[in-house]
């Protein structure tokens, strides 16, 4: 029997796996599917803005300490004012050690351009971003590739120059990295793990930058082989090269997503994917099994203890129908959300308030697990963390993976204490 099961598959599940595993914990992960890492810039975002406020937040772990203030059921709040710094520290030095170094502007945000080239808040980035920070004052060219879908090297350009940013963009023939003739992101960058591509993609750029420039392609560079090609592409431009993240499918989430999983099972972790929980047994205030569907019978996984990671309303852990019912998918938990379908939304689509509905969640206690309306843990075995979790919007806030990393490692070491003073 596992001493722990972490349901779900993102970052958040893959840091509390890493945590348990390495306090010598048996641990097993199942999900339905991949984590929100494929569809994110691969980025860390602690906290991007401050809520109902329009301007990006300059030093987040600071205003983290006002909005604790304001929001004590903020899953922020139920840290202590170390755990998300060192939770931080925890996923730099791990990321680091898989070789995807993670860097930063000490406890200042980075702003780094978006898909639209727009200035984007973050507090880490994967060292093939970092280039990007748009506090630099080298010029920028950004480069497309003709027929490439979803990413327009003149309109970054030009939304950079309006805010101050000296840009210009250059188009590459898309028969230089592939010969496909419908292809994603993904298929890009696998494809140029090959050194004869790499080599020709190299020569090109070489042939557009200017002196003094930094060049941004889409972020494609190679997915086994991206260090060796960043390497390869700044000695032969002379530039300083970086890479923009794109539409889904994300290469730098999956990259990282990829690593992670890979280290953590090295750790002994058991990650099974493709499996989405249909029921579960509970026995005297414990859950004793969840169980998964199979082509014949469904398939009982027991465990010690259970740490629900499924991810909001967004993510598929929470959800609704045409009645207004709402619900959380697993353990159907309570949650704590708005109390009539009217006040889901507000009126306006784009209010910077955002939408109610968002912020609903699983409430937890202090030791991250799931409690009822007076405040009883539901069960005794049953933790929960990252974006299940209620009372923050983490996509507006831009607080996704600090959320996922802190609350992920915090529960996870709850856990992990229980286990050894029993």
């Amino acid at each position: 029997m596992h001493d722990l099961i972490v349901i779900g598959a993102g970052l958040t599940s893959l840091m509390a796996a890493y945590t348990a595993a390495k306090a010598g914990l048996k641990v097993k992960v199942i999900a339905k599917g991949l984590g929100a890492l494929h569809w994110s810039a691969g980025t860390v975002d602690v906290l991007g803005y401050y809520p109902d406020e329009r301007e990006p937040v300059e030093r987040p772990l600071q205003a983290i300490q006002e909005l604790a203030k304001v929001l004590p059921q903020h899953p922020y709040a139920l840290l202590n004012g170390m755990e998300l710094k060192d939770a931080l520290q925890v996923f730099s030095s791990l990321a680091k050690g898989i070789g995807l170094p993670y860097l930063g502007n000490a406890d200042t945000n980075l702003l780094l351009p978006s898909p639209v080239g727009a200035a984007r808040p973050t507090f880490l980035a994967p060292l093939a971003q970092t280039t990007s920070d748009l506090s630099r004052t080298e010029p920028m060219l950004i480069v497309g590739f003709r027929g490439m879908r979803d990413f327009f090297p003149e309109l970054i350009a030009e939304n950079l120059n309006k805010q101050g940013h000296k840009a210009r963009a250059a188009f590459l023939p898309l028969d230089l990295i592939t010969d496909r003739r419908d292809s994603n992101t993904m298929q890009w960058a696998n494809g140029l793990d090959d050194p004869a591509r790499r080599n020709k993609l190299a020569a090109e750029l070489k042939k557009l930058v200017r002196p003094g420039e930094r060049v941004g392609p889409p972020a494609i560079l190679g997915m086994a082989e991206h260090a060796a090609l960043m390497k390869e592409l700044q000695a032969a431009t002379g530039a300083a090269v970086f890479e923009i993240p794109t539409l889904p499918p994300s290469v730098p989430g999956i990259r990282l997503n990829t690593a992670l999983r890979q280290h953590v099972e090295r750790l002994g972790v058991q990650v099974e994917i493709s499996m989405g929980i249909i029921g579960f047994h509970e026995q005297d205030g414990r859950v004793e099994w969840v169980e998964t569907q199979t082509s014949s019978r469904p398939l009982k996984h027991h465990a010690q203890n259970f740490l629900l990671a499924t991810g909001g309303i967004l993510g598929g852990g929470i959800n609704t129908d045409h009645t207004g019912r709402v619900w959380e998918v697993v353990f159907d938990l309570p949650l704590a959300m708005p109390d009539r379908r009217s006040e889901w939304f507000r009126s306006r689509f784009l209010d910077p308030a955002g939408h109610p509905i968002f912020s609903s969640g699983v409430p937890i206690n202090r030791q991250f697990q799931p409690i009822g309306a007076d405040g009883s843990t539901i069960y005794a075995n049953v933790w929960a963390a990252g974006s299940t979790l209620a009372h923050a919007d983490p996509i507006r806030e831009r607080s996704l993976e600090g959320i996922a990393i802190a609350t992920g490692i915090a529960a996870a070491k709850q856990i992990a204490k229980l286990t050894a003073d029993r």
